[in-house]
């Protein structure tokens, strides 16, 4: 994970027709397809072990309309011109389309990301010579008649081998992801599900449509051809929110210990499946700090009071598009809990380092009514559990920051 990206998103590259409307056909282009938030996966029959389908054009092209893919004009053929910034690399019709980045191969020449070879301002025909690795792109079918989809999943070359292609519910489906499905799935699932949530203007309630292969909305209103008479301007026509971005939700999930370090507080929020018990967490509000959040936090849903609070990580998490954070923080085991103040949460305790660990290596007995289950380790909180137990971290500050533990947090799908 160290280095360099996973993806090289290409992001100055959104805005160009030429290069997007040319990859699509390059041979190794893939694509990764959703429908109604659950991902493709490729499993051969009878076998346990799935991955994301890496579809070619070929296979989807019935599904994604006509040509040009990207900066497409008034009328259904035309190419928009390439000088209206309003219409780069516009998708006003056909199934959404959102362009993911390359997928370079281990020690290629373009590990300095932004290359002259990649440059904004290079040929077309030079980037693509000097493409070295696959593409990827992701396309949502939630809007396509069954009967469409179903026939491309039967006439698609990733079924000749005796493969089996069937759209998984995603948080079962990342339990067996290795590191870089794992991170093409974050993103693609999180574009793909911020494009479906997202069709009207914020400031007028016209439609929106796509940009930069996706990356942007922006007010139908604001088309060139647009017919506006008798309408007050929308609000995003200047300034700085002529567009509407991406968003992303900061989350802190807080592994809180005690003084001694030896006990951790775990929670249950009252709709989980009985005997489980997690981290607490919550979302980061307007006008706060991360370390804010967390004791702000802590205190509404256990009526703890926390200090020493030390960052450990992020993760990128697409349900719904977060960045969850973790953190460890201190507190005394000794002061009494309360969950009566925001009401979330239907209990709270400390656990012992010996009580985790008799839950992780499987000695406690699961019919007693003090036995508990926790998040696996593909979750974020799971993580964080394990890696206390373990005696990852101590309850020191300076403990962090080894390369271990962030292997073991990348790997948390």
């Amino acid at each position: 994970m160290a280095g360099r990206p996973l993806l090289n998103r290409l992001s100055w590259l959104r805005t160009s027709q030429g290069f997007l409307n040319t990859v699509v056909h390059v041979p190794s282009t893939r694509w990764i397809v959703f429908k109604e938030g659950q991902p493709l996966l490729r499993t051969q029959t009878n076998a346990a072990n799935k991955s994301l389908a890496r579809l070619t054009t070929n296979d989807l092209r019935p599904l994604l309309g006509p040509e040009p893919f990207f900066s497409q004009g008034q009328n259904k053929g035309e190419h928009a011109p390439a000088e209206v910034p309003r219409l780069q690399a516009a998708r006003l019709r056909g199934t959404p389309i959102i362009f993911l980045g390359l997928h370079e191969p281990e020690g290629g020449s373009s590990g300095a990301l932004p290359s002259s070879d990649f440059s904004a301002k290079a040929s077309t025909e030079t980037v693509i010579a000097h493409i070295k690795g696959t593409p990827y792109f992701s396309l949502d079918v939630s809007d396509v008649a069954q009967a469409e989809v179903d026939r491309m999943l039967k006439d698609a070359a990733a079924t000749k081998d005796g493969a089996d292609l069937v759209f998984t519910d995603p948080k079962v489906a990342m339990g067996g992801f290795d590191a870089f499905e794992s991170a093409i799935f974050a993103e693609a699932r999180s574009m793909t599900d911020w494009n479906a949530r997202n069709k009207f203007c914020p400031s007028c309630g016209s439609l929106v449509y796509s940009l930069w292969a996706g990356w942007k909305l922006s007010c139908s209103s604001l088309l060139p051809w647009a017919d506006n008479s008798g309408k007050k301007p929308c609000a995003t026509a200047q300034g700085l929110h002529n567009f509407e971005h991406p968003r992303t939700d900061a989350v802190v999930v807080m592994a809180v210990t005690d003084e001694s370090g030896d006990k951790i507080l775990l929670g249950r929020n009252k709709p989980w499946p009985k005997k489980f018990w997690s981290c607490l967490s919550g979302f980061l509000e307007p006008g706060e700090s991360f370390e804010d959040a967390v004791k702000r936090e802590l205190w509404e849903e256990a009526g703890v009071r926390v200090w020493n609070v030390r960052y450990r990580t992020t993760l990128p998490w697409p349900f719904l598009s977060t960045l969850l954070t973790g953190f460890y923080a201190t507190a005394s085991s000794t002061e009494p809990l309360r969950t009566d103040l925001d009401n979330e949460l239907e209990d709270a305790r400390w656990y012992t380092r010996d009580e985790i660990l008799k839950v992780l290596n499987g000695a406690q007995d699961p019919s007693a009514e003090s036995s508990i289950n926790i998040p696996p380790p593909t979750m974020p909180a799971g993580v964080l559990i394990r890696e206390w137990a373990h005696g990852g971290e101590a309850g020191s500050p300076s403990s962090g920051g080894s390369g271990k533990r962030e292997d073991t947090w990348t790997k948390a799908f």
